[in-house]
């Protein structure tokens, strides 16, 4: 079997025009009959049927689940010719979303200065779920990921590293600072929120307090920029749900804890493809990310 007719293989069931599949791999329709006969013979059934009265070609249903395991075949094989070509080079492509990225990863930059992997990183800013998809395709050799509970998909090497509470975030002066011991999220829902968007893990922690709570929260205003919402919070004009992991003391914002039981956090966590050989950089990259740091401030 060559690789090359797997290819053909695949856009003869998209295109179902043997003329098209050769047209589009610069080859004549003969090279692509024989190819796929060949592919045929080798696993002894039919995997495409002519309809003369329509001048159509069907795929059979052994062709259509052939397909989905050579459109796995293909996905592999151009993840490793990425994974195989940054091999070769010195820098690591990297996820970090922007919340890790702006206020947990700068703990790391010591010792990634000392151990000269700074400079050698390539970092991708996308949001969690963005960072996840580019790693499913090789694009990445690691990353820093943002969820609500630990991954556990077969295909990727996910290791918990941090976690950090989610809290409701309100302006000093607000009336709820006053709570110091935490509040409910039934009595935080009398108040507007200005939220993160849907890209942002936030946004489904968010959903699910509300759920738990029963309420339907009034949202009057969205932002993909965390300081952005942090400056509207600060001025009163609504109050949030976010991890304590993004403030610092000159947010001028009071964070407090939920009363209510089971509510979600944030959790950080260290992925790379579960059958990614990581280049040396790169482990040492995982190595040093995955070594425990002290405990910032909780405010």
């Amino acid at each position: 079997m060559n690789i090359k007719e797997l290819y053909y293989y695949h856009d003869l069931v998209r295109t179902k025009n043997f003329s098209q599949v050769a047209a589009d791999f610069n080859i004549s329709q003969p090279t692509v009959t024989m190819a796929i006969k060949r592919l045929e013979e080798s696993f002894g059934t039919t995997f495409f049927m002519r309809d003369r009265s329509h001048h159509q070609l069907k795929v059979t249903s052994t062709g259509l689940q052939f397909d989905q395991h050579v459109q796995r075949v293909i996905e592999e094989l151009e993840i490793a010719q990425k994974e195989l070509t940054r091999a070769k080079q010195e820098r690591i492509s990297f996820g970090l979303p922007p919340i890790i990225g702006s206020w947990y990863f700068p703990r790391f930059t010591p010792a990634l200065l000392q151990a000269g992997l700074l400079n050698q990183l390539e970092v991708f800013d996308h949001g969690s779920a963005s960072l996840l998809r580019l790693l499913a395709k090789g694009e990445l050799d690691l990353a820093l990921l943002g969820s609500l509970q630990p991954f556990q998909q077969p295909s990727l090497r996910a290791r918990v590293i941090d976690k950090a509470p989610i809290k409701i975030i309100v302006a000093k002066n607000h009336p709820l600072a006053a709570f110091k011991e935490g509040v409910s999220f039934v009595q935080a829902a009398q108040y507007p929120f200005i939220t993160l968007d849907d890209e942002y893990v936030h946004a489904q922690a968010f959903r699910q307090a509300a759920h738990l709570a029963r309420v339907r929260p009034k949202i009057i205003f969205k932002t993909s920029d965390v300081q952005i919402l942090k400056a509207l919070v600060a001025n009163n004009s609504g109050i949030s749900f976010l991890t304590d992991l993004a403030l610092d003391t000159n947010d001028g914002l009071v964070a407090l804890p939920l009363t209510d039981g089971s509510q979600p956090e944030f959790i950080i966590s260290l992925a790379a493809r579960a059958n990614r050989l990581l280049t040396p950089n790169a482990q040492r990259l995982w190595s040093i990310l995955e070594t425990p740091l002290s405990k910032g401030p909780i405010y």
